[in-house]
């Protein structure tokens, strides 16, 4: 699976590529479909553009970007978007509009309450585990694990030179992850050695303007479309389907 990442936590100021209104997430989440993403994750904002957990936001959304595509959509669920852990629960027991799945990073405080209420919504959970942080015994030892959608696994490493061995360690950490597909993805400086990685493992894997704002020559991106056609390049799908 090559996941789309529309935008993450990035604002105006990281470049006009970045999609930030539900219109143009939608319009670059049907070019990155059409260049070959299978799956969208997107960080819904506020009229500030900021990330928000915003019920009304969040219907918005997903609205503009399901009458463009027909793959799964997932938005995040970071404490980010909301500190309060008891209020992040209550914002999501009030969306009227579901994603299919949510991504919980387990390092967070009220993890495992949050991916309880998305499970019984209905909605899959993409576990977060972050390298650098405890979500990775957080993640082995819950009760919740064998069933999420799949552990999103996170290589903070931002070096090119370290990050792919710090996505062993971060595997290695997961084990068997509950029996639970892995996604493998870094970011800035490093993501593109781990999204190599994931290919040579043949894990899923995702790239975007939220992991990164560069292609692997280093060059500026233009949009995510162009990340996504780099990225299956990167990932030798094309070596894979021959």
């Amino acid at each position: 699976m090559m996941q789309v990442c529309l935008n993450g936590a990035r604002g105006a100021g990281d470049g006009a590529g970045v999609p930030l209104s539900p219109e143009d997430m939608a319009d670059a989440a049907a070019a990155a479909v059409a260049a070959g993403a299978t799956d969208v994750h997107v960080h819904p904002k506020s009229p500030c553009g900021d990330d928000t957990l915003s019920p009304r936001v969040l219907a918005a959304t997903l609205e503009a970007i399901r009458a463009r595509v027909s793959v799964p959509v997932g938005v995040t669920t970071g404490a980010w978007a909301e500190p309060d852990p008891v209020r992040r629960v209550e914002r999501v027991r009030a969306w009227t509009v579901l994603p299919d799945h949510a991504s919980v990073n387990w390092h967070e405080e009220g993890a495992e309450e949050l991916a309880a209420v998305l499970l019984d919504r209905g909605v899959g959970v993409e576990a977060g585990v972050w390298s650098g942080t405890d979500g990775v015994s957080r993640f082995a030892s819950s009760p919740l694990g064998p069933r999420v959608l799949r552990v999103l696994a996170e290589v903070t490493d931002p070096s090119a030179e370290t990050a792919q061995s710090t996505a062993r360690e971060l595997l290695a950490g997961i084990g068997g992850a509950h029996g639970r597909p892995v996604l493998l993805h870094g970011e800035d400086g490093g993501a593109w050695a781990v999204l190599r990685l994931a290919g040579r493992l043949g894990l899923s894997t995702r790239v975007g303007l939220e992991d990164t704002l560069l292609l692997p020559s280093g060059e500026p991106a233009s949009s995510n479309a162009q990340l996504v056609a780099a990225g299956l390049v990167q990932y030798g799908w094309a070596r894979r389907s021959s």
